[in-house]
């Protein structure tokens, strides 16, 4: 997949098949028009493309979303839209001067000047330009006089999933990740790199890996235990992993860590990568770390069942 920071890179094509969207989370209806993108350009032997802003529009125009988490980094979209086939990714930076452009100018000096669209793929409902304007009626007026042909997946086909990147995120916010994982087709993921922390887990035998995320955007689950995947250097483990502020030692700061199964190497400063499978439980004060031992032994226990 070829990627572009901005529709002045991009070559204009002769045979585009474009979507456009934030695609957050790549969830299984983004999935559906995806699979039809890839449809249509093999048929008409054309080239995918898919136009995405960054950042996410929400975060720009409404001030009670500045704060914003999202469910992939960027680097995670594009993996994902990676694994769907999709051949070309403009990212368009989106700006409040860019949220000014008209669905017309939209239409003609990026569809139809820079990409060179024959064949367009939408979501129902889809809203484009200056103040949403744009929507499919629109640019089925439009098509026949800048030459590309439009096609909207119907409501049912996206609905009867019941899918939607809001649910998706309130189900991560609650714990819930198996809800999660079934509308995105996948396992949650978090990817970070491995820091030095206060090391207390070594002194109870169970040692973990403090991660650093350095996306402040992305999405954390809700504080709790949960069942990981964890891969290392290529190599995928099972974990426990605690996002909290481990009040049992008195801690403040909120943190992701993990212990990672049946693993004893040193990975400091080392990328990882964690797949959320289900939450065990609350995090909760204990008496004194023996009895945080006790309990963690009994959560590797059905971690170890679960995954």
């Amino acid at each position: 997949m070829e990627i572009y920071e901005g529709i002045e890179q991009f070559q204009r094509l002769d045979n585009a098949i474009v979507t456009s969207g934030t695609f957050d989370g790549v969830h299984k209806g983004h999935q559906v028009i995806l699979k039809r993108l890839r449809e249509m350009g093999e048929k008409s032997k054309g080239e995918t493309v898919l136009i995405t802003f960054w950042p996410h529009p929400r975060m720009i125009l409404n001030n009670k979303d500045t704060f914003l988490k999202l469910i992939n980094t960027f680097d995670e979209k594009k993996e994902y839209l990676a694994e769907n086939g999709i051949e070309h990714l403009i990212k368009i930076h989106f700006t409040k001067e860019f949220a000014k452009t008209s669905s017309e100018d939209f239409i003609k000096k990026i569809l139809v000047d820079g990409i060179g669209t024959k064949k367009l793929v939408i979501g129902y409902n889809h809203k484009f330009g200056r103040n949403r304007e744009g929507n499919f009626e629109n640019l089925i007026l439009n098509g026949p006089k800048y030459g590309f042909e439009v096609e909207e997946i119907p409501r049912h086909e996206i609905d009867n999933i019941g899918i939607s990147s809001t649910k998706i995120r309130k189900a991560l916010d609650s714990g819930d990740i198996e809800t999660a994982n079934l509308y995105l087709g996948r396992n949650f993921v978090i990817n970070g790199k491995v820091i030095h922390g206060d090391k207390l887990g070594r002194k109870i035998g169970f040692p973990t890996a403090n991660i650093h995320i350095a996306e402040s955007y992305k999405l954390r689950p809700a504080i709790g235990i949960y069942a990981v995947y964890v891969w290392v250097k290529d190599r995928k483990f099972k974990g426990m992993l605690n996002i909290g502020r481990r009040p049992t030692v008195d801690g403040i700061s909120k943190r992701v860590e993990v212990h990672i199964l049946n693993y004893n190497e040193s990975i400091y400063e080392q990328p990882i990568k964690l797949e959320f499978v289900k939450r065990l439980r609350d995090e909760r004060k204990f008496e004194n770390l023996e009895a945080l031992k006790s309990q963690l032994e009994k959560d590797r226990s059905i971690v170890n069942k679960i995954l």
